[in-house]
């Protein structure tokens, strides 16, 4: 639950700093006060998206924290998987908003707008005037059958189930689309894969061919060079061959005189050996070097074929080539395959839709079980908001599969036992749906662990007897732990509060301010009273107050 609330510099609020209380709370103030504006504030620690508009003027930045007790509540997955610090006790969310960015924080870890939103969500249910419009949508409608029918996991194996379905029937129909497309093409495919396959390609042979055809179109000019080095290395006498081995006899002979000698002797020696190396390798590349303009003009040739191929396929080299002709090969193989492939895929998508609607089925079943028990008991919920002639109904109707199942839900509704049944939100008054769906409400908050739930002004439309039975319901929803706050201009319900806050705006130097505070008894007597009576607060409300308070 909301046990804390701090706000600084938001919109008209300079600084609140306030403690809440598990059970059912109210608020009370006149129209204008900054209830909204504290609504707005916690509707940004749930996640919505933050204005600069909403820092109070002349502020730098606006902060606004709460802190949970969570402790009666299994949320310890939601931290773990997210690398967040858990404290069950006390659970601190944060919004910082300054004129130029919005950061959100959770147990003080910085974190994405959408991971504050799925925390809020689990935290609290702010049920505003404007929600009353969710009964029009048969999303909503069929949201709160699936809630009250328990059904979140066969929902969830079934979306899953359709997804794949989906994902199954979109391979086929591309397949398909391939296919047809690929067999009307199918000579123009062939012609160029064999075109691929009959030029015989090979990889790196068109580096090695630009090679030997670079040799062949200098062979004079490497044979020149070849015979210069081969005569510098090993012509008799003047041939450098000749003149090591002459200079290392020479050290040889003194090798006994001189030991030093020696050691020029055994490096001399290896110079020799790798210089005949050398010379042998020259003279078989002189012998092996000739200019043959049959072969350059085969390598030309095959150089010609394969660039006039990479020209036209408009690929940079041979390994390009290749890639595209085992392409075409594998879309010929699947033209020739296609029919048994479809033939699998159309099956494969014929048992998904059977599991779907298999899944689907059972998913009616749970629906229409837990649609005839909302049914009971909105009848016995309305009857005793004074609603003795309604008559509630869940029209439960097939539709083709879609992603939440086979299923249309439709809310139908009639306060007269004369009317005939017609969609709830076409048909019934601001107060009657208020009252349909402050019962939705009880009834969920029953199937659904939600710490805190608010409610902005849901009595519109009431008064008098209603508003007392209205305020019974949200008493009883906040027993068990639960923390129910409601936002109210009627003093049946302030009365029935167990905690009573009160909004006020004051004039300052500074300009207009609001402010939350709560209310002792006495506050609260005259509180209700001038709800009764307005401001000029005379002696029987004061009397009446009591009355209602039971002070």
């Amino acid at each position: 639950m909301l046990k804390h609330l701090y706000i600084k510099n938001f919109a008209l609020i300079d600084e609140l700093d306030i403690d809440l209380h598990e059970g059912f709370s109210v608020i009370t103030g006149e129209t204008g006060a900054g209830k909204s504006i504290i609504l707005g504030a916690i509707g940004l620690l749930l996640g919505q998206r933050a204005d600069s508009k909403a820092l109070k003027a002349g502020a730098e930045r606006c902060v606004i924290e709460a802190h949970f007790d969570l402790s009666r509540y299994s949320m310890e997955n939601f931290f773990q998987e997210n690398d967040i610090d858990y404290d069950a006790e006390d659970t601190i969310i944060r919004r910082e908003i300054t004129s130029s960015k919005s950061r959100a924080f959770i147990n003080d870890t910085p974190v994405a707008l959408a991971m504050l939103k799925e925390l809020g969500e689990q935290l609290v249910d702010i049920h505003s005037q404007h929600q009353n419009l969710l009964l029009n949508k048969q999303d909503f409608q069929l949201s709160v059958v699936d809630i009250l029918a328990k059904d979140a996991t066969q929902l969830k194996d079934y979306q899953q189930t359709y997804t794949d379905y989906q994902q199954r029937q979109q391979q086929l129909a591309k397949l398909q689309e391939d296919v047809e497309r690929n067999r009307q093409q199918q000579d123009f495919l062939q012609f160029q894969y064999e075109e691929l396959e009959h030029a015989q390609l090979k990889e790196g042979e068109q580096e090695e061919l630009e090679q030997q055809g670079d040799i062949l179109t200098h062979a004079e000019d490497i044979k020149t060079a070849l015979y210069e080095a081969d005569k510098a290395l090993t012509s008799e006498q003047q041939g450098a061959i000749d003149q090591v081995r002459v200079a290392l006899l020479a050290l040889n002979n003194i090798s006994r005189v001189l030991p030093k000698a020696t050691e020029l002797g055994e490096r001399l020696d290896s110079c020799h050996i790798e210089l005949k190396d050398i010379g042998d390798e020259v003279s078989r590349l002189l012998e092996d070097t000739d200019f043959d303009p049959s072969e350059l003009n085969k390598i030309n040739n095959r150089l010609d074929h394969l660039y006039e191929l990479q020209k036209k396929y408009h690929a940079e080299n041979v390994d390009e080539l290749i890639a595209q002709r085992d392409n075409l090969k594998q879309q010929l193989q699947n033209i020739e395959n296609s029919d048994e492939t479809i033939s699998e895929l159309e099956a494969q998508c014929q048992q998904l839709k059977t599991k779907c609607q298999q899944q689907a089925d059972i998913l009616t079943e749970l629906r229409q079980k837990a649609a005839k028990e909302i049914e009971r008991q909105m009848q016995q919920r309305l009857v005793a908001l004074c609603m003795p002639n309604i008559r509630f109904q869940i029209s439960v109707e097939q539709s083709p599969l879609g992603r939440s199942g086979q299923d249309n839900i439709k809310f139908l509704f009639s306060a007269n036992a004369s009317t005939p049944l017609q969609p709830v939100a076409q048909i019934a008054s601001g107060g009657e749906i208020a009252r349909v769906m402050l019962s939705l409400k009880a009834m969920i908050s029953g199937a659904v662990k939600l710490p805190t739930i608010i409610f902005d002004e849901i009595d519109t439309g009431v008064s008098g007897k209603i508003a007392e039975k209205m305020a019974e319901i949200m008493q009883e929803m906040g027993s068990h732990g639960r923390q129910v706050i409601s936002i109210t201009h009627l003093p049946q319900i302030a009365a029935l509060g167990r905690h009573h806050y009160r909004v006020l705006k004051e004039e300052t130097k500074q300009g207009t301010l609001s402010q939350l505070q709560e209310l002792n008894d006495e506050a609260r007597i005259r509180e209700v009273a001038q709800m009764l009576s307005g401001s000029n607060i005379t002696d029987a409300a004061i009397q009446n107050a009591k009355e209602l308070l039971k002070i």
